[in-house]
């Protein structure tokens, strides 16, 4: 800002010989772009501040209309286990699964958003915005359980999945069932940390397959982070960054290595009228972004453990 006025300063000198037409049109000028940044500093300032903004709390309906959404998709999950296709590339048509197959060796992570169509028109529900997003990668050279032994190897994720996860631990084991803590933390214009908890069942389908079924059973966004004022607000009555989250895991041995999938349907609120340009860059993008980074990150995870060993 120093600078910015520094700069209308060395204009305005250079004008004192103008004709009082031109001061007074610069004037004008100086004046307009004079609001203009106290218009943004304003927006700024109500933007970063919590208490002027009213945000509506998680809703019973909201909950609702989410909760019959995760049914349906897990009955589809269910379907594709038992009939096929076990990973989704495999049914694409010919030319398109060549093509996916192709960018998987190559090391690239195949995404897909889903629940766009018309039969999946329970998307859209009140209050509340779902996130629909499957992904697939490659890991070459490895086995099943190299894969298995990262994904549950919950008490060291906060070094695989950095900076993603800040902090990691399991809460409880009971063979293939787990009770882990997870705190993210979500960059995108703000940031945002998560203290959540998820319920994780792991099954082996065949000697080369294997699948998992994990659901977030609490979600609280926390206030003034790593300070000593730092606290967790009521889950729900929050921002809404991310009030639920469903994940299906796939893996599935195979082409000299292991191909890992991972879907994730979460629950945002809704974008409030006037604040687009703030909240829906992070509700829109985060959940794209973050298992575009889930899946490289598990790969390179799994290479990594390969190689030291």
């Amino acid at each position: 800002m120093v600078l910015f006025w520094q700069d209308l300063g060395v204009g305005r000198q250079k004008r004192m010989d103008g004709s009082h037409e031109q001061m007074m049109a610069l004037h004008s000028t100086y004046r307009t772009v004079f609001a203009v940044c106290l218009s943004l500093l304003f927006l700024l300032e109500f933007a970063t501040e919590a208490r002027p903004i009213v945000w509506l709390s998680l809703r019973v309906v909201t909950i609702e209309a989410f909760g019959k959404y995760v049914a349906k998709t897990e009955a589809q999950n269910s379907d594709a286990l038992e009939n096929g296709p076990f990973l989704w590339v495999d049914g694409l048509p010919e030319k398109e699964r060549t093509s996916a197959f192709a960018r998987l060796k190559a090391g690239e992570v195949e995404m897909r958003r889903l629940g766009l169509d018309s039969a999946r028109e329970d998307r859209d529900v009140p209050g509340g915005m779902v996130h629909d997003w499957e992904g697939i990668v490659f890991v070459p050279g490895v086995k099943l359980n190299d894969v298995l032994g990262i994904l549950q190897d919950y008490d060291h994720q906060e070094i695989y999945y950095s900076p993603e996860v800040e902090r990691a631990r399991i809460e409880s084991r009971n063979g293939n069932n787990f009770r882990v803590f997870l705190r993210f933390r979500r960059h995108k214009v703000v940031t945002v940390v998560l203290n959540t908890e998820h319920t994780v069942t792991y099954f082996q389908d065949s000697p080369r397959k294997a699948h998992s079924r994990s659901s977030a059973t609490r979600i609280a966004q926390v206030e003034n982070p790593d300070t000593s004022n730092e606290k967790e607000k009521a889950p729900g009555d929050d921002d809404g960054y991310l009030w639920r989250m469903e994940t299906w895991w796939r893996m599935e041995e195979r082409d000299g290595g292991v191909f890992v999938q991972n879907q994730v349907v979460t629950l945002t609120r809704d974008i409030p009228t006037g604040l687009g340009w703030l909240i829906e860059p992070f509700i829109t993008k985060i959940p794209r972004e973050t298992l575009d980074f889930t899946l490289q990150a598990t790969r390179s995870a799994v290479l990594k453990k390969i190689a030291k060993n």
